[in-house]
């Protein structure tokens, strides 16, 4: 069992719990219960020394005194809310009425307990702070997906069985469960981000989030922002702190797409964060260590944007430990058939539409296509097709007047032929793809003396 089922099934056992209390009687309490079922119980007697912790580590859950020596324990968590603290909070008081629980509310706390609590009492609160803690972050990358999806960008497995995406497929699986960083290179289009999430289902980390990162899509002078967060007025319009992408992704993967698009701060910011684990929300001045596995692509040659003087090359040689480079559509022979009926089969149901037959010339012009614009290119042909009701072979350009000046013969040798090289001579699976029978492709062979 993969380590994020377990801890769905029991959160109390991945959980890191800071307890802060000026009574030593109470924090005794509390480590006590909870060190025998949490993953790590640390404790604190004041603010001070809860600070100097929470500059080290990423906690799941603080258990809070209201009333401690010097400021409230209320009054330090509203401090903590505003430069960009967002560990979830419970509030444990001896002096409870309602306006305590309004107070604890706005400052941020999750929950709060009356002194004094038995231990299932702590440890439900604990576990409803961990579960909605999960729900938010869990709305929060399904937003980031559903925007994904809408796209176009899709989440899949690695799908074709060309020689070419075999290995990359091979690489992918030998590298999937190690913490190493991946650099994944590339045409655009090609498959990149697909290959990431093939690495992060195979990983230990596969139940955790995987937070995808369009680097080119973020404003420039906003990406450390929404990388790293910040905390209330960092920037002008920051009326509230806010929880970073690479903390919401803490002990899952990040997927760093055109990561040439960083400017040279947030550049190095990334490189402190490959390095030591580390982030610094922006405007706190407090670091916060975290658990992530980094999967990178670019598009554009990181050798040469190093030799140009926009990318750091240090940062090149931390990304740079393996890297995959995923092959251009044109290399991947009948990959593009079986991606069509991919394309076909969820494309149909999505817009609710029929499919559409996929005739000899539309398979041999589709073979024959180089695919500039790779899978994004194929993904949107095939929707055209099925809005339209046919194939628009016209938009490949001369490819699909092929078959009306050659022989159908020698059209047809040629359809086979590919496939069969592409599929390393699988008789069985070049006449499903080409939508032919087994002894047709015996009988063509044998007339060809192969």
């Amino acid at each position: 069992m993969q380590a994020g089922s377990s801890e769905r099934s029991n959160p109390l056992a991945s959980a890191r719990i800071l307890v802060v209390d000026d009574e030593p009687g109470m924090r005794h309490f509390l480590v006590k219960t909870l060190q025998p079922i949490c993953r790590h119980v640390d404790e604190a007697q004041d603010a001070r020394s809860a600070e100097v912790l929470l500059s080290s580590y990423q906690y799941d859950v603080m258990i809070l005194d209201n009333i401690m020596p010097g400021q409230k324990g209320l009054e330090w968590l509203k401090d903590q809310r505003e430069n960009g603290g967002f560990t979830d909070t419970i509030l444990i008081t001896a002096y409870a009425d309602l306006q305590t629980a309004i107070d604890a509310m706005r400052a941020g706390a999750s929950d709060f307990l009356i002194k004094p609590f038995r231990s299932n009492q702590v440890l439900n609160a604990i576990r409803k702070c961990l579960e909605l803690s999960r729900l938010k972050r869990e709305n929060s990358l399904l937003r980031r997906e559903l925007d994904t999806v809408t796209s176009g960008n899709r989440r899949r497995e690695l799908i074709g069985r060309s020689s070419a995406i075999a290995e990359v497929r091979n690489l992918l699986e030998r590298v999937a469960p190690l913490t190493t960083p991946v650099l994944i290179t590339g045409p655009s289009g090609s498959g990149k981000e697909v290959a990431a999430r093939h690495i992060h289902g195979h990983s230990g980390r596969g139940e955790a989030p995987f937070v995808p990162i369009q680097c080119g899509a973020i404003q420039a002078d906003m990406i450390q922002y929404e990388l790293f967060g910040h905390g209330a007025g960092a920037f002008p319009g920051a009326q509230s702190g806010r929880e970073g992408l690479l903390t919401q992704a803490s002990g899952g993967t990040v997927f760093l797409d055109d990561v040439s698009e960083l400017n040279a701060s947030a550049q190095t910011a990334f490189l402190r964060v490959l390095e030591d684990g580390v982030i610094r929300p922006m405007g706190t001045g407090r670091d916060v260590q975290l658990d992530l596995r980094f999967v990178i692509a670019s598009t554009k040659p990181l050798q040469a944007e190093v030799e140009a003087g926009r990318f750091r090359e240090d940062l090149l040689f931390r990304t740079n430990v393996v890297e995959l480079e995923m092959p251009p559509l044109k290399d991947r022979g009948t990959d593009v058939l079986e991606l069509a009926d991919l394309f076909q089969a969820e494309i149909s149901v999505a817009l609710n539409l029929p499919k559409v037959e996929m005739s000899a010339a539309a398979r041999s012009a589709m073979l024959r296509y180089d695919w500039p614009g790779n899978i994004r290119e194929l993904h949107n042909f095939i929707e055209r097709a099925l809005i339209f009701g046919r194939f628009p072979l016209e938009t490949l350009g001369k490819v699909a007047l092929v078959d009306e000046i050659a022989p159908l013969k020698d059209t047809e040798k040629r359809e086979i032929l590919l496939a069969l090289e592409a599929l390393d001579g699988n008789r069985s699976e070049a006449a499903r793809r080409l939508g032919l029978s087994r002894k047709t492709i015996d009988r063509k062979c044998a007339a060809w003396g192969l």
